[in-house]
């Protein structure tokens, strides 16, 4: 067969293969279009899910007369004119692909008009003209792009889009997430002339708030932290949820660098690496966050529909977002709650769980799971005496400041310690929240390369197999890393003479056993090393208080305290929330109160 050029029409068609998957990829292209041109409003009217119409009008800079016919043509753009340009390029389209391309598979009407023009200029397309006959108009200031009848002409593409209300769906979803991106812009979205956004442009707190409310629910704002963080030239700003507001599927994770909405698996596991620790197996975080940088760090040419992104070092991204949540979820503790009068009147719905005074107020949901360990003593857990803390019934007036999570007041079932708080009643489940505190000490120390010893008394002969004893014999460094002292005596036996001196009350034969099956699991040297924590997590479980056993009430408050002083104290080591709080208007509304 000859080589031979292709026409322009079909040169469109194959490059609109790569940009319009589908009616919500017209939409961001030109929406993408109206931010560059500095709109401050833009509207979106959709008929039949985009398959019949999609209108985007903006009240951006417009384009001149002139211009016009430029802007469907191929490779024409104002927005590059180098390589260096491109390298550290900062608006959303660069290319001058997306209105020819639109044009090629749809019949496409431009309108637009610059301010203080008498008028606007309209010119019409469908991928076949090599002139364009331009009109005047009665439009106002800014652009507007008709599209209808999208694939007309390329009825095989038309067949692999789904239904009127699933590509809406699409649309929804993806004006939804380019609302999150600019704050400054209002939205405006109609479906069949119905409404069904109408966003206002937000600047202060309140109004970003009340947009992040409309996007992505009430709950989230309820259920997040409030990020920034900056090293390296980096910033990070944006919102997480916390370890109990997560998702069994990816659906609310919004991510954009410098404003680009992007998908990037570099960031996902970064943010994945950063919860890994704190959440439920099989459950996905939640989060708006927003990451600045220099252009020139970023690649946003690896993609044709600009929705991947390449970083050029890849390894500083991820480790300054790994830093930047960790430490974030870290330290999300119980603040003091100041004092002052309560509200006994206040009318909400019976159903609500709040959480406790964080650095931004949320409920801290609880899973519906359930721990299944024994209990046993825990005053013998600790090396010092408790204290007798100050009841409630005696504090001050004049105190600033009550602890968040309050004082003991009753041992529940075996499991559960009830506590009075400033704000109602607090419910801690022992267990899971001292194995938080254990894990936590464990890793500090293990980090710290000096893990305290406890002697054991009696050593303890454990038998096992040759095969687990050739391997505790070659993780002989990694069990005195972890504070245990263990010695081969026999082809199938072993001897215990220390633990960790936080563990000291454990079942020393289990634990071993434990160790040794997570050590086989992860294999030794390197690999044991990267998994250290889960290591460090099933020890922590061991060393946790067990049930069965009436806790006095300075153990509870004891626990309460270490609670209040340990990071990430709001989850156990699996991701399970160790307390829930129902405040004073709770109560009050459970029983009617002020009704």
């Amino acid at each position: 067969m000859p080589i031979r050029i292709l026409p322009p029409q079909l040169i469109n068609q194959i490059a609109a293969g790569e940009v319009v998957e589908r009616p919500a990829s017209v939409v961001k292209e030109l929406v993408e279009n109206a931010f560059d041109a500095s709109a401050r409003s833009v509207e979106i009217d959709v008929e039949q899910g985009g398959l019949r119409m999609i209108r985007i009008r903006d009240d951006g800079c417009g384009i001149d007369r002139e211009d016009l016919p430029l802007a469907l043509s191929r490779h024409a753009t104002s927005k590059i004119a180098s390589l260096e340009d491109l390298e550290r390029v900062a608006s959303m389209g660069f290319r001058g692909e997306a209105l020819p391309s639109i044009s090629s598979v749809a019949r496409l009407t431009l309108t637009s008009r610059i301010r203080g023009e008498r008028c606007a200029w309209r010119v019409t397309a469908d991928g076949t003209e090599t002139d364009f006959d331009i009109e005047p108009a009665a439009d106002p200031d800014g652009t507007t792009v008709e599209v209808r009848d999208l694939f007309y002409n390329t009825p095989a593409r038309r067949k692999f889009l789904r239904s009127e209300k699933t590509e809406f769906s699409h649309i929804e979803t993806l004006v939804r997430r380019m609302a999150l991106s600019r704050f400054d812009v209002g939205f405006a979205l109609k479906h069949d002339e119905r409404t069904v956004l109408n966003l206002r442009p937000a600047e202060t707190r309140a109004e970003i708030d009340r947009r992040l409310a409309l996007v992505v629910g009430e709950s989230f704002l309820e259920n997040a932290l409030a990020v920034e963080f900056s090293a390296a030239g980096l910033s990070l700003s944006g919102w997480v949820g916390l370890p109990t507001f997560s998702r069994s599927q990816a659906d609310m994770q919004f991510f954009y660098v410098n404003a680009r909405l992007i998908r990037d698996k570099l960031v996902s596991y970064a943010i994945k690496q950063a919860y890994r620790d704190v959440l439920y197996h099989g459950r996905q975080p939640v989060y708006v966050l927003y990451l600045e940088l220099d252009p020139a760090l970023v690649d946003v040419n690896a993609h044709p529909a600009k929705l991947e992104v390449r970083f050029r070092d890849s390894r500083l991204i991820h480790d300054f977002l790994f830093r930047a949540l960790h430490r974030a979820l870290a330290e999300a503790k119980p603040q003091a709650v100041e004092t002052g009068p309560v509200s006994m009147a206040e009318d909400i719905p019976a159903q609500a769980v709040s959480a406790p005074k964080f650095s931004k107020p949320y409920r801290q949901t609880g899973l519906p799971l359930q721990v299944g360990e024994q209990l046993q003593s825990y005053a013998e857990l600790y090396s010092v005496p408790a204290a007798q803390p100050k009841q409630p019934a005696a504090t001050d007036s004049d105190e600033p400041s009550a602890p968040p999570l309050g004082f003991a007041v009753a041992h529940l079932h075996g499991a559960f310690i009830l506590a009075e708080s400033r704000n109602g009643l607090v419910v801690v489940d022992a267990h899971a929240a001292h194995e938080r505190i254990t894990y936590e000490k464990l890793k500090e120390q293990v980090g710290a390369g000096s893990v305290p010893m406890q002697p054991l008394l009696l050593p303890i002969g454990i038998q096992v197999t040759a095969a687990e004893a050739d391997l505790a014999e070659e993780a002989a460094g990694v069990f005195e890393r972890l504070g245990i002292e263990l010695r081969r005596t026999g082809p199938e036996a072993l001897m215990l003479r220390a633990l960790p001196a936080v563990l000291a009350d454990a079942d020393g034969e289990r634990l071993v056993r434990d160790v040794l099956s997570d050590i086989n699991q992860h294999g030794h040297s390197l690999r044991i090393e990267q998994s250290m924590n889960e290591v460090l997590a099933t020890m922590a479980c061991h060393g946790s208080v067990r049930a069965n056993r009436k806790l006095t009430v300075p153990e509870m408050n004891m626990l309460l305290r270490e609670m209040e002083a340990t990071e990430r104290s709001g989850q156990c080591n699996h991701g399970r929330p160790t307390w829930v709080e129902l405040n004073l208007k709770d109560l009050n509304r459970l029983f009617m109160r002020g009704q």
